[in-house]
C-alpha cells in the first residue's frame, strides 16, 4: 500500500508525486484517460503537434524552473511583443529591452499613445522590482480597473491589453484579479513564452520520468473518495493513509460536493495546415479592432518547426468564450482569416479543434482572487490543482509541491 494516492496526472498531480518522491514518500498516481498531462497535452496528427488548445511555458515561472529542464525540453521562444490587427493592417508592438531593434517601430505603431508606452516602461520596473510576494499583498481589483487606473488610454487597452490578456485569462471583459494581471505581466517581462520541441505534452512526460516505473496508472476513474479511500469506477477500492484530489476543477467538484463553487473560462483553438506561413515571425497575432470571433493566432511552427512536417506550416487560432451556438464555427473562423491573410486561407486544411469549457478555473476578486490556499480538506485528504493558486503552470506546480509539503509534514508529526 502506498504512502499516498493522487488523483489526476495533471501537472499539479504529478508535481504533488516528484515532490513527495524527492522527500521518500512512496505514492501511486491515478489518471482517469488515456495519458498524462490534464489540459497540458499535446496530440500527434498528420505529423503536426496539436496542442490541447493554445498555450506556452513562459520561462520565468519559479515552480517551473525548479522542477523542468529546459535543455531537455528544446524550448523556442516567440518574440516578446506582439503583431496588432488594426485598421486592415498588423502593427507591431515589442519590448524594446529585449528587442532593442524594434524600438522605434513600438514607439510610432498606432496601437497606443507615446503615454502608454511610457506607462509600460513604469508598469514592467512596478512589476519586476519587488519581491514576487509583494505582489500579492497590493490592493486587488480588476484587471481591466487596474489598467484604467494606472493610466492607459482606452486604446491601448482595447488594441492590446484586452487581446493579449483575454487569450492568457480567457476573459473578454478583464475581471480577472488584477494580481493574476501584476503575476503575468511579472513573468513575460522577466523570461520568454516559449513551446518545447515535443509540444506541450512534454513537460508533463518529463514529470513522469522523475518517478519510480509504474508510480503513474491510466484509466483509472475514481467515482467516490474518502479519506483513506478511493473507489474505482470499475468497483474496486485502494487504500492508502493519504488521499490527493488533483483532478481537474470539473471532476474535482464532482469528488468533492463540498467544495466551493468557482466559475471556469473556456476557448475553441483550431488548427491549420498551411503550405506558406501566414507570419513569418515567431510572434502572437492580437485582434485590435475587436470585430470577428479570432481573439490571437499564431504560427507554431514558425516557433517551433518540430510542430510541422517538413514544408507545411501549422496556424493555430483561438477563440474565447463559450462559441458552440455558432452553427458553423470553423468557418465562421476561415473567413475572418481570410479578410486578414487574403484567398491563399481557402487553401488550408483544417486539422482539428479543440473546445474546452473549462479550460481555466475563475480567479476573480469576487471569487476570492488567487493566491495559495489551504490544500488539506480533512484529516488524511488533500486537494491541490490552478484552482488552489494561480490559474496557470506555475500555479499547478506550486499547489502540488505545497501539498506535498504539508503530507510530508502531516506524516512525519504522525510517525512522531
Amino acid at each position: 500500500m502506498p504512502d499516498v494516492i493522487i488523483l489526476g496526472a495533471g501537472l499539479a498531480g504529478l508535481s504533488c508525486a516528484c515532490e513527495l518522491t524527492s522527500q521518500g514518500v512512496s505514492c501511486q498516481v491515478l489518471e482517469s484517460s488515456d495519458g498524462v498531462g490534464g489540459r497540458a497535452r499535446t496530440d500527434v496528427v498528420d505529423g503536426f503537434l496539436l496542442d490541447r488548445g493554445f498555450q506556452v511555458l513562459l520561462t520565468a515561472y519559479p515552480e517551473a524552473q525548479r522542477l523542468l529542464d529546459y535543455q531537455a525540453l528544446q524550448l523556442s521562444s516567440f518574440l516578446p511583443g506582439a503583431l496588432v490587427r488594426l485598421d486592415g493592417r498588423f502593427c507591431p508592438i515589442a519590448d524594446p529591452w529585449r528587442q532593442p531593434s524594434a524600438a522605434l517601430g513600438t514607439l510610432v505603431s498606432p496601437v497606443g499613445t507615446l503615454r502608454d508606452k511610457l506607462n509600460i516602461t513604469r508598469l514592467r520596473r512596478d512589476v519586476t522590482k519587488p519581491p514576487l510576494e509583494k505582489l500579492f499583498q497590493s490592493k486587488e481589483t480588476s484587471t481591466m480597473d487596474f489598467l484604467v487606473g494606472y493610466g492607459f488610454s482606452p486604446a491601448i487597452i482595447e488594441r492590446f491589453f484586452r487581446p493579449f490578456f483575454s487569450g492568457i485569462f480567457l476573459d473578454r471583459e478583464l475581471d480577472t484579479s488584477s494580481h493574476m494581471f501584476e503575476f503575468v505581466f511579472r513573468m513575460f517581462s522577466l523570461g520568454h513564452a516559449a513551446l518545447p520541441a515535443s509540444g506541450m505534452g512534454s513537460i508533463a512526460r518529463q514529470l513522469v520520468k522523475q518517478l519510480p516505473l509504474g508510480a503513474v496508472q491510466l484509466q483509472q476513474r475514481a467515482t467516490k473518495v474518502g479519506s483513506h479511500v478511493v473507489t474505482l469506477a470499475s468497483g474496486e477500492e485502494r487504500k492508502a493513509p493519504v488521499i490527493v484530489v488533483a483532478a481537474d476543477y470539473a471532476s474535482a467538484n464532482n469528488l468533492l460536493p463540498d467544495m466551493p463553487r468557482l466559475g471556469s473560462r473556456g476557448a475553441t483553438c483550431l488548427y491549420f495546415a498551411a503550405e506558406k506561413a501566414p507570419i513569418k515571425e515567431p510572434t502572437l497575432v492580437l485582434n485590435g479592432d475587436g470585430k470577428g470571433l479570432i481573439n490571437n493566432l499564431c504560427v507554431p511552427s514558425a516557433v517551433a518547426p518540430s510542430y510541422a512536417p517538413s514544408g507545411m506550416h501549422l496556424v493555430s487560432a483561438t477563440v474565447v468564450g463559450q462559441p458552440r451556438h455558432i452553427p458553423d464555427l470553423q468557418a465562421a473562423v476561415r473567413q475572418q482569416l481570410a479578410e486578414w491573410f487574403g484567398d491563399e486561407v481557402r487553401s488550408w486544411r483544417h486539422l482539428r479543434s479543440y473546445w474546452i469549457p473549462d479550460a481555466l478555473p475563475e480567479q476573480t476578486p469576487a471569487s476570492g482572487g488567487i493566491g495559495p490556499r489551504e490544500n488539506r480538506l480533512q484529516p488524511g485528504l488533500y486537494s491541490c490543482g490552478d484552482y488552489r493558486d494561480t490559474s496557470s503552470i506555475n500555479g499547478a506546480m506550486a499547489s502540488g509541491r505545497r501539498t506535498a509539503e504539508a503530507i510530508v509534514g502531516a506524516l512525519g508529526a504522525s510517525a512522531a
